[in-house]
């Protein structure tokens, strides 16, 4: 398996933990912090977060308050240079509609998955997604409802 089919394994492994809810394997994707590097996470609207555990804690309480979650990833693109790799993509996000609604909402979101080489192998160094904002008839117009 080449670098870049790694990679992207391991960002599509990422995306799965999410979604199944499993935060052991959160766990196994993100990378240890060290004395020159430590693992960072930017949720849509949230300001950054810093260190592992920080940034686990974050997965745990999303995961513990998420009872359904879909991600569509659309125009990814791996950059690979030498130890370091991203991964940029759009999250076409689904998640059950408000409390008193039935079906789906979506919402899309920009986002940059930096993965560093370890001695362990690739882990993810870096999370940062940023909500698209549209206009509702952009949305509507994109078969997307807000």
């Amino acid at each position: 398996m080449t670098d870049i089919e790694e990679l992207e394994a391991l960002n599509e492994a990422f995306y799965h933990a999410f979604e199944s809810g499993d935060l052991d394997k959160m766990s196994e994707i993100w990378i240890e912090d060290t004395e020159d590097r430590v693992a960072m996470c930017v949720h849509p609207g949230w300001a950054m977060l810093s260190g592992r555990t920080a940034v686990l804690r974050s997965w745990a309480l999303f995961m513990a308050n998420t009872t359904y979650i879909q991600f569509v990833l659309t125009d990814v693109r791996t950059m690979l240079s030498g130890d370091v790799a991203v991964i940029t993509c759009t999250e076409d996000v689904l998640v059950p509609a408000g409390a008193d609604e039935l079906g789906f909402a979506t919402g899309l979101v920009v986002a940059s998955n930096t993965f560093i080489r370890t001695e362990s192998g690739w882990r993810l160094w870096m999370h940062h997604g940023s909500p698209i904002l549209q206009a509702e008839d952009e949305a509507e117009a994109d078969g997307h409802e807000r």
